[in-house]
């Protein structure tokens, strides 16, 4: 199963009279990255949001959005609740001990510094698991868009492997006359610029064999091969970071392929090596957006 590195995942959820959005997508990187748009008070919560996050994302850098929308909130005025009730029951406590009139008291607490602020709230435990399930389901959403992309990269670079296989096999009718046309080009340059009675037979038999085993390209052809469908089982195995196996296969088709073209002296082999290089162009431009 492979899994796409872009990707894009998003959740809403409500808590009292808040609205809360969570947004993801990333882009391709060679390691993992996240980056984080958060609300001011949301700033301490960065460290386990990443961790989240590290635990369900592979590869990729990743950039999540987390918005909260107060619907009460026009002025972006709050009190800290915290620090009122704090004030409160200290000055109650007070004004019983020593039995004093407690007045206007509430008034008395708003005067104090940092009781009214512009600063949101500290977050409460039950916003905040609000917000943490919020971000599971839209990490949720954004492994499925990857999965999904992933299935469609699958078909398409196993489609591509096969066309690679399949030039392979129209190789074979043109290896046997490619064989056959050095033979009889070596034989002809030894009619043209020696005499017949001094060539010995024999060393002549041995010495194009030797060449043309240094031209032979069957086991690149093999080799060839055994990539290739090395490269399918890996995209049907259940480990979900292939991405840079998958190169590394990509680079040993590449290295079988450049091999059997420099050995090729045929321009109808040449051409289907070029038609191959191509297939694996892109296939290798599919593989660097794979986790």
């Amino acid at each position: 199963m492979l899994h796409s590195m872009t990707g894009f995942g998003n959740a809403r959820a409500t808590f009292e009279n808040k609205s809360i959005t969570v947004e993801m997508r990333s882009v391709n990187s060679k390691i993992s990255e996240f980056r984080f748009r958060l609300p001011l008070n949301y700033r301490d919560k960065e460290y386990e949001i990443k961790k989240i996050l590290s635990d369900e994302i592979t590869r990729g850098k990743v950039e999540m959005n987390l918005n909260i929308i107060d619907q009460d909130d026009s002025n972006d005025v709050f009190i800290n609740k915290k620090l009122f009730k704090k004030y409160f029951n200290e000055l109650t406590a007070l004004s019983s001990e020593l039995n004093l009139d407690k007045g206007d008291l509430l008034q008395t607490i708003l005067r104090i510094p940092n009781i009214v602020t512009n600063e949101p709230p500290e977050i409460e435990e039950p916003e905040w698991k609000i917000v943490q399930q919020a971000i599971k389901d839209a990490i949720k959403a954004f492994n499925k868009f990857r999965v999904d992309e992933g299935a469609a990269m699958a078909n398409d670079l196993k489609a591509r492997i096969n066309i690679i296989l399949e030039l392979l096999v129209k190789v074979d009718p043109h290896e046997t006359n490619r064989v056959f046309a050095l033979r009889q080009r070596l034989k002809q340059l030894m009619d043209d610029h020696l005499l017949t009675e001094s060539i010995d037979q024999i060393r002549f038999e041995q010495e194009i064999l030797y060449y043309l085993e240094k031209l032979d390209i069957n086991e690149e052809k093999v080799r060839l091969t055994q990539h290739c469908n090395y490269f399918l089982e890996e995209l049907d195995s259940a480990e979900v970071e292939k991405g840079r196996k998958l190169g590394f296969i990509c680079q040993e088709i590449g290295r079988e392929i450049n091999t059997m073209g420099a050995k090729a002296y045929a321009s109808e082999i040449q051409r289907f090596v070029v038609m191959m290089k191509d297939e694996l162009e892109k296939i290798k431009e599919q593989i660097a957006n794979i986790v």
